[in-house]
């Protein structure tokens, strides 16, 4: 049902002992496998000195100024999933487009963000596979529609970027072979795909936090901190605004196990997301950021598993 290897939809939620016995085994295609306890990120070079030195969540005393909302979401249904001889006939096999549940997905997931955040987005950020930037532009579409007609989007309220760090793991546990550039070469057209946005909302002067994809092929280790450095970088960054961010099943299962203490992420639908949420000081015109938490009820489409003190396994439903 899902696309990628290793975040698909088991049959039923993984026993103890599969779990178990899966911690000395390469990735199976029923669960992402993920390190507890990614390093943490030193200060982003986008911070302000200031933003640097007050880099912590005990930097002020006083309530926050405001809390900081960063959404990030996998793509939807990707057409060689369904379609499988397309890979054989396809110019670029290892960048399908949605499927057409995967467009109608993403358009229904952002009907729901719409209705049940209860804030607003101000910055959608994408990886530039094809996949990821057709559900964002789902996704965006569903955000401002109405029953029975459509609300033009107001291009001063949010703004879109590519974004090369929330790209795929550009490896082979991600990348089937068969689909696979043989010279590693992506060749994206990031003027192309931002084309295919509203008018209006695309924003060039953002400064990516990776300005070119890792090279092929990249350490599982090395693109699961990619996920952390890039979704921590984006929230230092624009620390007064909430953040969307489309991507790929590794990097929910990374945002998830990260902010989450003491989780595995073994099973991430097609459009799943998750919310972090944190609390945000403002003093003398610097910021102090607390620590990303996932609220109560922020995950949609994720399962995990719950390793408690005595390191017993307890699956938990979504």
């Amino acid at each position: 049902m899902l696309g990628l290897p290793f975040a698909t939809r088991s049959p039923k939620p993984l026993s103890l002992t599969q779990f178990l016995l899966s911690n000395n085994k390469k990735s199976s295609p029923t669960r992402i496998q993920l390190s507890l306890s990614p390093p943490p990120m030193e200060p982003s070079d986008t911070q302000t000195p200031a933003q640097a030195r007050h880099n912590g969540p005990f930097a002020y005393q006083g309530p926050p100024a405001h809390h900081q909302n960063i959404v990030v979401m996998r793509h939807g249904d990707r057409l060689d999933n369904f379609e499988h001889l397309w890979v054989s006939k396809a110019a670029r096999p290892w960048d399908p487009p949605l499927f057409e549940s995967g467009l109608i997905r993403a358009f229904s997931t952002g009907q729901k963000l719409r209705n049940n955040l209860g804030f607003p987005i101000h910055r959608v950020f994408v990886s530039p596979f094809l996949r990821c930037v057709q559900t964002a532009c789902e996704v965006i579409s569903g955000l401002f529609a109405v029953t029975g007609g459509s609300v033009p989007i107001d291009a001063s309220k949010f703004k879109v970027s590519i974004e090369y760090g929330l790209c795929e793991m550009l490896n082979n546990e991600a990348i089937r072979p068969v689909s696979a550039p043989r010279d590693g070469n992506f060749g994206f057209n990031v003027s192309e795909l931002e084309g295919l946005f509203p008018d209006g909302v695309v924003d060039r002067s953002v400064e990516p936090v990776y300005k070119e994809l890792p090279k092929w092929p990249e350490q599982v280790n090395a693109s699961r901190n990619r996920y952390v450095h890039v979704i921590k970088a984006l929230a230092d960054k624009y620390p007064n605004e909430n953040l969307l961010l489309v991507t790929h099943g590794e990097g929910i299962g990374v945002a998830v196990s990260t902010f989450m203490e003491g989780v595995t992420v073994y099973e991430v639908d097609y459009c799943a997301h998750a919310l972090l949420k944190r609390p945000v000081f403002c003093r003398d015109e610097s910021y102090s950021r607390g620590e990303f938490q996932v609220p109560h009820k922020g995950l949609s489409g994720v399962r995990y598993l719950r390793i408690d003190s005595t390191t017993d396994v307890v699956e938990v439903p979504e």
